[in-house]
């Protein structure tokens, strides 16, 4: 019998939900909710599945036995909550919420019901992402030196009117760092391992009426000892692949979108040669760089497929709820720095007091 999907928030990411879930065997999508009524009937007509009126309604569908969550960021967790503690498993959009507390509390939750949980983080899913994973576990690196993560994007002021949670601190947990780029921090980190340090600036250069940064760089130390930068912005036109790049005493490579451009080794092999060419005639998407919808869907169906074989044999996905809150403090880490001037340790004690946003 096919997994049941349910979509939780039928804004644009969602259709990207369902286009995954229909891609992934042994997965069938049910249907959608939406606080806004006309939003779930749109995802209904789009997909061919049921519009529900309330959440209750749908997570007491005995033909869903999971949800994807797709609600603004700050409004990941109470739906999480119901739908772990209504048997259901339980995937969340990026981020997997905005503080570590309510990350917490998500994790905890499906723990006590026993259900799946994952956080979307497609990018861990590219065959690029994968043969640069399997290049630092063979140590072909050598000694790790610098890791960075750049993504020079843009939105217009448009994108953020265009929504009242958009470049909210309550909602969107904040800004180009939370919302955009923290795909590539997860990849950075799930690269080079665990980082121990950030040093910090933050700006709001370009946009008007929100609360968040539009700009954001970032000094790190990971465990290893390795240094790097985390650099992300909304407000660089026209918006440009986001890149890592990944450098040791023995090779260096980097990957553009999904792309790995360059791919230098000391000892080189056989291989490495075609995989270059192979891997550096993707490009299949602009990553959006400018369109936040100029994005593929494969990733989110790798990653939907990995859940549902995890759910089948009664293990836990790539991407669990741990794995998703590492990103999230991260950041937290980098907009505490931000806003002190001072260095901040991780991991963190707790989630920092930062004076722009509200208690949660």
């Amino acid at each position: 019998m096919a997994l049941g999907f349910g979509i939780i928030g039928c804004g644009m990411i969602a259709n990207f939900h369902a286009r995954a879930i229909g891609d992934v065997r042994g997965a069938k999508l049910i249907g959608g909710y939406d606080a806004v009524p006309a939003m779930a009937d749109k995802l209904a007509a789009a997909h061919r599945c049921k519009a529900y009126r309330t959440l209750a309604e749908m997570l007491a569908d005995p033909a869903i036995h999971a949800v994807t969550i797709g609600t603004p960021s700050g409004a990941h967790l109470d739906p999480a909550v119901a739908a772990a503690r209504a048997g259901k498993h339980v995937i969340v959009e990026k981020p997997l919420e905005i503080t570590l507390r309510r990350c917490d509390k998500i994790i905890a939750e499906c723990e006590k019901a026993g259900v799946a949980l994952s956080t979307i983080f497609p990018s861990r899913f590219h065959d690029s992402s994968r043969e640069l994973k399997k290049a630092v576990a063979q140590k072909r690196f050598g000694k790790l030196a610098l890791g960075d993560a750049i993504v020079k994007w843009y939105r217009t002021q448009a994108y953020y009117d265009s929504g009242a949670w958009r470049g909210t601190w309550e909602l969107d947990g904040g800004g180009a760092l939370m919302n955009q780029a923290i795909h590539t921090v997860d990849l950075l980190a799930w690269l080079m391992g665990p980082v121990v340090e950030v040093r910090a600036l933050t700006g709001l250069l370009a946009h008007e009426r929100i609360a968040v940064e539009d700009v954001a760089v970032a000094a790190i130390r990971f465990a290893s000892g390795a240094l790097g930068t985390i650099v992300a912005s909304t407000a660089v036109y026209p918006g440009y692949l986001k890149r890592i790049e990944i450098h040791g005493d023995a090779g260096s490579a980097v990957l553009e979108e999904e792309d790995l451009v360059k791919w230098d080794f000391a000892n080189k092999s056989k291989a490495d040669e075609a995989l270059l060419k192979k891997m550096s005639e993707k490009k299949s998407t602009g990553g959006g760089a400018a369109d936040p919808a100029a994005i593929g869907h494969h990733g989110h169906a790798r990653q939907l497929q990995d859940f549902v074989n995890a759910v089948r044999k009664g293990s836990k996905p790539a991407i669990d709820g741990p794995e998703g809150r590492r990103a999230v403090e991260i950041i937290l880490a980098i907009y505490k720095s931000a806003e002190t001037g001072k260095a901040v340790q991780l991991p963190l004690a707790s989630d920092p007091t930062l004076k722009v946003r509200k208690k949660s």
